[in-house]
C-alpha cells in the first residue's frame, strides 16, 4: 500500500514535525522507498528456513555464552516499600491517571 501526502501530513503531525511542501515530497519518497524494501523482504519465502540463534550461525557453529540466572542482590523489598508514600500488600499505590 503506497503512502499518500495525507499519510505524510498525519505522520508529521503525530511526530510534531513541521514540514513544508518540498520536505513532505522528500519524506514521501524516502518512506515509500523504505516500505518498498520491507515489502521485498516480506516477499521472500522463508517457510523452510530454521531461525538463527546468531547472525554468524550461517557461517559457523556459535556457542552462546549465557550467564547463570542467579540472584546476586539481597531482597530489599521492605526497605524500598518504606520509602513509598502509599503501599498495600507489597505493591506501590499510585493515583489513577487514566479515566
Amino acid at each position: 500500500m503506497p503512502l499518500t501526502q495525507d499519510d505524510i501530513v498525519r505522520i508529521a503531525h503525530l511526530a510534531r514535525i513541521g514540514l513544508d511542501e518540498a520536505q513532505r515530497q522528500q519524506m514521501l519518497e524516502q518512506l515509500g522507498g523504505l516500505l518498498g524494501i520491507v515489502e521485498t523482504i516480506r516477499a521472500v519465502d522463508t517457510s523452510g528456513v530454521p531461525p538463527l540463534t546468531h547472525p554468524i550461525a550461517v557461517m559457523r557453529d556459535v556457542q552462546l555464552r549465557l550467564q547463570p540466572d542467579d540472584a546476586t542482590e539481597p531482597n530489599q523489598r521492605d526497605a524500598n516499600m518504606a520509602n513509598a508514600p502509599a503501599a498495600e500488600g507489597g505493591l506501590f499505590l499510585v493515583p489513577k491517571v487514566i479515566e
